[in-house]
């Protein structure tokens, strides 16, 4: 039997935008379809791998995971791994190229790929992935014959006992469980809120600039956006007043406002409030990322202050954890709880329950106050060495916005470039930006880009992107 070699597989790309897991997936495959690699042949095993090319064991098990669910590699015990005998070769569906990833990244707001700078991802070389997966074998081994028939529309009720719980201690909010509606998404929560409080013809509030998609979803029920614009202290009540008095509802980022993270201000927060408390409307409060406040302690949400029941906080947990898990949460004033769950039951959306029993044992032992102190820690670390490392090579064509919090800087660019034009040279070179553009309703956005900088590791690391980016200038 043939045992394959690291050496025979082509080395790997430190400065590639695909991760190391995909690179070596990615070989393995062309290895196998070239008949580099035969039905039968033995390949290294994880650990040998794992020593070969110096990297963590995780990586390699990725890999292989993937290649043994598509059928490529089969695991025989102490006998090794082997290329899945009989399995016939055949050239590899194309892998999509730079340009190609590019379409697709066009195509989708959040597209399903881990490129340098991708926005809305948070720092997964980082999270906790063996005390999840202990947490998720457990809950695995407990199922019970009552956990696998259809799921509670409204949320698993030990999840929900644990959300009010968190948000009480760090966001100031108090609220019970039966106030809190699971998610399957931001996009699911605006949906549920739309069917039950707007309808067709209703005017809403929305930041300008702002999150693109809430803007799509209104536009999809008929209901209009009115452009809100946004500056240092946050949504501007007093031009959305003039824009429209009697607007139903205001969609707002408070913490940290999306795009810009600046936080909406005490005396702006106040005026929104007695605006929706005299014109009946309503304010839904967006709040991906508040714990990620690095010049001080997060900011108690919008909802704290709310005395009239005016607020809908809406919270996630696809920036904290993972994008993956497709989680999120909705909390509504005790007076609508009955209409939703009337709402709730006929849209019958959710998430399954074996996820949302893994969340609740991340939250309950701890597990998830202790990551998010990490990762406000490592955030702001790497968001220093990020702007650093930019400032470094761009300093002379863009300019980094000042910030409390996020996950992401603001490159301002210098001079009348474009910033549309820049990102999409950035994709096609392998590389993630979002044009502040491309976020702004009308005409007079500045133009700027929007960088992630979760995942980038080091200030050097920085820099070599930087100077991509430069050669795309």
């Amino acid at each position: 039997m043939t045992v394959a070699k690291a050496s025979r597989i082509s080395p790997l790309d430190s400065t590639a935008a695909e991760p190391f897991y995909r690179q070596i997936y990615d070989r393995f495959r062309g290895a196998i379809a070239s008949g580099l690699l035969k039905p039968g042949d033995r390949i290294p095993s994880a650990r040998a791998l794992t020593r070969e090319l110096g990297l963590a064991r995780g990586t390699i098990e990725a890999a292989y995971s993937l290649l043994a669910a598509e059928g490529y590699i089969q695991a025989r015990g102490q006998a090794g791994t082997i290329v899945t005998p009989g399995l016939k070769p055949q050239a590899p569906v194309a892998i999509p190229t730079t340009q190609s990833r590019s379409s697709i990244a066009a195509a989708s707001f959040r597209p399903d790929s881990i490129l340098p700078f991708q926005m809305g991802l948070p720092a997964l070389d980082m999270f906790p992935r063996k005390i999840w997966a202990r947490l998720g074998a457990r809950c695995v081994r407990a199922m019970q014959p009552s956990d696998m028939v259809h799921p509670s529309v409204y949320g698993l009720p030990a999840l929900r006992a644990e959300i009010a719980a968190y948000l009480q201690v760090s966001r100031g909010i108090y609220c019970s469980p039966s106030q809190i509606f699971v998610t399957s998404g931001y996009r699911h929560t605006i949906e549920l809120i739309g069917h039950a409080l707007l309808k067709a013809g209703d005017r809403v509030w929305l930041e300008n600039p702002g999150y693109p998609p809430t803007r799509e979803l209104l536009g999809h029920m008929n209901i209009a956006a009115v452009p809100v614009p946004v500056d240092r202290e946050g949504i501007s009540v007093s031009e959305g007043i003039k824009l429209a008095p009697r607007a139903r509802a205001a969609v707002v980022t408070p913490a940290h406002q999306s795009p810009l993270c600046v936080s909406l201000s005490l005396a702006r927060r106040l005026a929104l409030l007695d605006w929706a408390a005299r014109n009946n409307a309503w304010i839904i409060e967006d709040d991906y990322d508040g714990e990620y406040r690095y010049v001080s302690r997060p900011l108690p949400a919008l909802k704290s202050l709310d005395c009239g029941g005016r607020v809908l906080y809406a919270g996630t947990f696809s920036k904290v954890l993972l994008p993956s898990i497709r989680l999120a949460y909705l909390v509504v004033p005790e007076t609508l709880v009955e209409r939703f769950e009337q709402i709730t039951q006929a849209l019958a959306g959710g998430s399954p329950e074996l996820t949302q029993a893994l969340v609740t044992a991340f939250i309950r032992e701890g597990h998830f106050a202790r990551h998010i102190q990490r990762m406000r820690k490592l955030y702001a670390e790497r968001r220093k060495a990020t702007a650093a490392g930019l400032d470094s090579v761009l300093g002379k064509h863009m300019r980094i916005d000042s910030q409390p919090g996020g996950m992401h800087l603001i490159l301002r660019l210098q001079g009348r470039r474009s910033d549309r034009r820049l990102v999409a040279r950035m994709r096609e070179e392998g590389l993630y930006g979002e044009a502040l553009t491309d976020w702004t309703m009308g005409s007079d956005g500045a133009s700027a880009l929007l960088l992630n900088f979760t995942n980038i590791d080091s200030q050097r690391t920085a820099e070599i992107f930087g100077r991509r980016i430069l050669g795309l200038i």
